[in-house]
């Protein structure tokens, strides 16, 4: 039957009994559906009902089902921060990128919409963002679905952009600028942070976390306990990072290495100081993660195998684990201090005098 409101509006409507109760199914609104696409449709509403279903249940559970916003909501609280050390990533870029999607029911959000903003990303943000973005939302609705949720992903099908692996390293004819921009650098900290980056290979998070109760002077050793890979590493200390550190335990009285103001109470992350030190070395499109790359370039360069290499920066794979585990630190050890031997020579500076 056809129904008009008050205002004109005319909807088709079909009245029937289903499990011993009245429903009303709209069919469509006129003119968007005919009179004979109407007939078509209650026809095969009909059918469903004679089968035992009821086609309103699908129309209640996108009515009743969670929003966008309650879904992450339960993504971080179950998930990410149990699972993820990076679950502040996750907060942060959802919020940025995806709170437009927060007050909508988790089914209306389409693979269409979501291409596109991948799209859009991918030009106004760069490649990486918008990757790392779809990675995230085809998380999330797959935790949807794995809670019970019977909807389809529709972030699935979508291809992520080509991306090129980085292979920046300090060059070279770079290291020399760096080493005097860096001697020049005013915050004590931060050019210290800088300087054991560099000689250690390890990740950003851990050298800033670093605590004087990992450091062992006698053994030469920084034990990180709490990783990437969520595997304790124990990492050499070269005799230029000895040195750096020695001096800095003897100013401190803070349990971090390098103390900071915030909350954290260690340094957070020193952008602005290695800016000023790229900007006085003429250095371009240098990361501080690419310190890390540059420890492994050297070490390659002076004979490290790839093993040896990743038993050094802690690096993981299925492949690799195995001889991992039968590696001990001395290999390791001469490799770092011939790759940080190569390294201060480019300066004039022979490791050997300091």
């Amino acid at each position: 039957m056809m129904a008009v409101t008050p205002a004109g509006t005319k909807s088709f409507y079909l009245y029937k009994r289903i499990d011993g109760k009245p429903e009303r199914l709209l069919l469509g609104r006129f003119p968007d559906i005919s009179i004979e696409n109407a007939r078509k449709a209650a026809m095969a509403a009909k059918g469903e009902i004679a089968t035992g279903l009821n086609p309103q249940t699908a129309k209640r559970a996108i009515r009743d089902e969670m929003t966008f916003a309650a879904l992450f909501a339960e993504y971080m609280e179950k998930y990410s921060k149990v699972h993820k050390k990076s679950w502040v990533y996750d907060e942060r870029e959802v919020n940025k990128f995806l709170s437009h999607w927060f007050k909508r029911k988790i089914s209306s959000i389409k693979k269409t919409e979501v291409e596109r903003l991948h799209a859009k990303l991918g030009k106004e943000n760069g490649i990486y963002q918008a990757n790392r973005l779809l990675e995230r939302i085809r998380s999330i609705f797959n935790k949807a679905i794995d809670w019970g949720w019977e909807g389809v992903n529709p972030a699935v099908g979508i291809k992520k952009f080509k991306e090129k692996s980085r292979d920046r390293f300090l060059q070279p004819d770079e290291l020399p600028r760096f080493f005097k921009a860096l001697s020049n650098e005013p915050n004590e900290a931060a050019r210290d942070f800088f300087m054991i980056s560099l000689l250690t290979g390890a990740r950003k998070s851990n050298t800033l976390a670093m605590r004087w109760s990992d450091i062992n002077f006698t053994t030469e050793t920084w034990r990180i306990e709490d990783t990437k890979n969520s595997e304790a590493l124990t990492v050499h200390l070269p005799k230029e990072a000895v040195e750096i550190l020695t001096e800095r335990k003897w100013k401190s009285e803070s349990p971090w290495v390098f103390e900071g103001n915030g909350a954290s109470g260690h340094l957070a992350d020193p952008k602005k100081a290695w800016m000023r030190i790229l900007k006085e070395a003429g250095i371009e499109n240098l990361r501080i993660h690419d310190l890390r790359r540059t420890l492994g370039s050297y070490q390659a360069a002076t004979g490290a195998n790839g093993y040896i290499i990743g038993k050094s920066l802690g690096h993981k794979s299925q492949q690799s684990t195995a001889i991992y585990a039968r590696l001990n630190l001395d290999p390791v050890r001469e490799s770092v201090n011939k790759a940080t031997d190569v390294m201060f020579g480019y300066m004039g500076i022979n490791s050997e005098d300091g």
